[in-house]
């Protein structure tokens, strides 16, 4: 079956009262965040394929998203990089449609039709953008959120004030009254100065924000492995002076800001040695699509 660009499996399911769990890639996936939060709930949860793009080079660059290659059982498989939802059907609550999107390189008003369609199909009346980002934030305080929580009692999410480049992926909040869609999103803010691949302190908290909602297990929330990360960190931090005085400035910023509205801090804020130092952070996060 066809909905769109997207090849869906049969039979088709019929899902009940459907809310759209979505995570976008490179753009605001920093720390894989996002990634492991659906793959995560999708292993609680049993889900299943629904369906992916019939033809993603009609969208995607693959010099810039690569395929891959891999052996399964001793033969050599391709991986093609792509969308694809999952689902899942539950028996108290309402079912979920998982959406992991890649960011389009081309024919982005016809992905995002695509995409639209199928929220559409499905009948899905709620959707939550599950995303991270780096920040001026010290990794010795709990992570911030920040996003909008329109309808779906989202909690610890403080309002975004964000102004600047965005994904066509966020398209979706213009067009969600023509859909009676309410959407919200919830952004996890990492520590800018650390790098991880896949930074679980990060998961834990998106799945705080997300039990607060679905009533999820508390096992789901699994803040060990998150704290054994940055207690590394901190490790490495003790044999640094420099860059130890910087997070204790992190610090001090973080507490006079606690309890207020999310700000995006000013030069007037920052000592230049911080400045500095999160300039060359910027630097070198750059192009990295998170």
């Amino acid at each position: 079956m066809k909905i769109g660009a997207f090849e869906i499996d049969e039979p088709v399911p019929k899902l009940e009262q459907p809310h759209a769990l979505a995570m976008l890639r490179p753009w605001v996936d920093a720390g894989s965040v996002g990634s492991l939060t659906l793959a995560r709930l999708e292993r609680h949860f049993k889900a299943k394929k629904l369906g992916e793009l019939a033809r993603p080079g009609n969208f995607f660059d693959f010099t810039r998203y690569r395929p891959t290659m891999g052996m399964v059982e001793g033969r050599r498989e391709i991986n093609v990089p792509n969308t694809y939802l999952r689902y899942a059907q539950r028996t108290d609550g309402q079912d979920f449609l998982f959406l992991h999107m890649l960011e389009p390189h081309m024919f982005a008003e016809d992905y995002m039709d695509s995409i639209i369609e199928v929220l559409k199909v499905f009948e899905v009346k709620n959707m939550v953008r599950i995303g991270s980002m780096y920040d001026a934030l010290p990794h010795t305080r709990p992570l911030l959120v920040s996003g909008t929580a329109a309808g779906t009692g989202l909690q610890g999410v403080q309002t975004s004030t964000y102004q600047g480049p965005t994904s066509i992926a966020f398209q979706i909040s213009e067009r969600a009254p023509e859909l009676g869609l309410e959407v919200a999103s919830l952004m996890v803010r990492l520590p800018q100065y650390v790098e991880l691949e896949e930074d679980f302190s990060g998961v834990a908290r998106a799945m705080e924000v997300l039990r607060s909602i679905y009533d999820l297990p508390d096992y789901l929330v699994d803040s060990k492995r998150g704290q054994a990360q940055y207690q590394e960190v901190s490790r490495r931090v003790a044999g640094d002076p420099k860059l130890r005085a910087i997070i204790e400035r992190l610090e001090a910023m973080y507490d006079q800001q606690a309890g207020g509205e999310p700000t995006q801090d000013s030069p007037a804020d920052l000592s230049p040695e911080v400045e500095d130092f999160l300039r060359k952070m910027d630097e070198r996060f750059e192009g990295d699509g998170s």
